[in-house]
């Protein structure tokens, strides 16, 4: 039902990353956003009124995340990546059945919510489990079913099966529109280039997203650098580009590499986190930045970071991005805040999400002041209040959330799902894949 919100403290994410003061949210029956902005000036309202306490912002949008991999947390520590994938990863997911997907995904999707996480971008197996796991906690997510070659892998009845799924579901569906479905080829060095070119074919005539690790790690692909130059250069010349692409990590890029995403529109996801543990290498976020294209933050997966908590990776971006510049001023707190509101939604392509304005989803988050980041209240300057926020607060201090107006967290537990039941049934996996 339509309900006005009214904090202290509402942080919409605009462009400028606006503090209002004394603000209210108007949600209305669809689960839209109708208005935000100061009480003073808010229109009339018959509505319900809930009083916060805290801060209120967009939930958090997760760019690239494999999170039924809950199950195979801790697998593989300390391989660098190719090593991890072949040696210890792809195994284990081998063995992965469809409930044991919606068991970590279940798992994963309550960990997000509990930090504030309201989207997630998700390329895994068994995508229909994927789906029924999130609709089931009230989360929303961007799925794009796994498409790989080799190992026992048939990628073009994986192709041919998510046509046939976008066919008949459509491209969004569930209450809110909590899933959206689109491709995911793994790489360029899983798949040939007549399976990339065929998947862009499919996705652009659906108004698809693809979701594609591209230049994680400097050996994962030698023999398309060698030949092609860089993976970002075959991608253009199989006309890869031109639709609603993403890429993930796109850590060693370079001038030219950067300069075809800008002119193709591709976002990218940055994740600082499973970069550094799996020592891959640190991204160009400051140069991407600087040729406009869009950027998200991603956590990856939490076999590889080993989390969920995007409030983690928005520190360790904007201290990465300083200390390789050796610029203190590379990436503020504000901007920072914005990569995991409004620039993920941009980078998954999507206006209904990200930002607190009029006709985007009511994906809410409250964040509590009871907490030693907010010592000094909320009577701060705008700017001192913003970095405490990003560097101090943390998922720790994450009260209440909404998707699509539905209130899927409160007090820091989950609505729809049991929490303890979630990691119970998750942790049968494990301990059977680790027998």
């Amino acid at each position: 039902m339509s309900l006005r919100l009214r904090a202290p403290i509402v942080l919409p994410c605009d462009a400028a990353c606006s503090v209002l003061r004394d603000a209210v949210v108007d949600i209305g029956d669809d689960g839209r956003i109708l208005h935000c902005g100061p009480a003073a000036t808010a229109p009339e309202s018959d509505a319900p009124v809930r009083e916060l306490t805290g801060i209120l912002l967009p939930g958090l949008v997760n760019t690239h995340a494999h999170s039924p991999m809950t199950v195979l947390r801790g697998m593989g520590d300390n391989l660098p990546l190719i090593r991890w994938l072949t040696e210890v990863i792809w195994p284990a997911e081998g063995k992965l059945s469809g409930q044991d997907v919606y068991a970590g995904m279940v798992l994963g999707s309550v960990e997000m919510l509990r930090a504030g996480v309201t989207t997630s971008a998700e390329m895994y197996f068994h995508g229909e489990d994927v789906a029924r796991a999130v609709i089931d906690t009230g989360a929303r997510a961007v799925i794009a079913p796994a498409i790989l070659d080799g190992l026992g892998m048939d990628w073009r009845q994986m192709l041919a099966d998510i046509d046939t799924w976008i066919d008949a579901d459509g491209l969004r569906f569930g209450p809110g529109e909590r899933v959206e479905l689109g491709y995911g080829p793994h790489s360029a060095y899983t798949l040939p280039p007549a399976a990339l070119a065929q998947v862009a074919e499919a996705a652009r005539a659906r108004d698809a997203l693809i979701q594609i690790h591209v230049a994680e790690s400097l050996p994962e692909d030698q023999a398309q650098r060698a030949e092609h130059g860089s993976v970002p250069a075959l991608l253009a010349k199989l006309g890869f580009f031109g639709g609603r692409v993403l890429t993930a990590h796109s850590v060693h890029l370079s001038d030219a590499d950067i300069a075809v995403y800008a002119a193709n529109g591709v976002g990218v996801a940055h994740c600082p986190g499973s970069n550094t543990k799996l020592a891959s290498g640190i991204a160009r976020l400051t140069d991407l930045r600087a040729a406009d294209v869009a950027v998200g933050l991603g956590t990856d997966g939490p076999a590889s970071n080993d989390d969920l908590d995007l409030w983690e990776d928005m520190r360790l971006a904007a201290q990465l991005a300083r200390v390789s510049t050796m610029d203190s001023t590379a990436l503020g707190a504000a901007d920072t805040l914005l990569l995991a509101t409004r620039g993920g939604a941009a980078a998954l392509h999507r206006d209904d999400i990200g930002s607190l304005e009029t006709g985007r989803w009511a994906d809410m988050v409250h964040i509590g002041i009871d907490d030693p980041a907010f010592a000094a209240g909320l009577d701060v300057p705008d700017s001192h209040l913003i970095a405490n926020l990003v560097w101090a607060a943390g998922s720790r201090t994450v009260r209440d959330v909404w998707v699509a107006g539905d209130q899927v967290l409160a007090d820091r537990e989950p609505t729809r799902v049991d929490r303890a039941e979630a990691q119970s049934m998750a942790g049968k996996v494990t301990t059977r894949l680790l027998a």
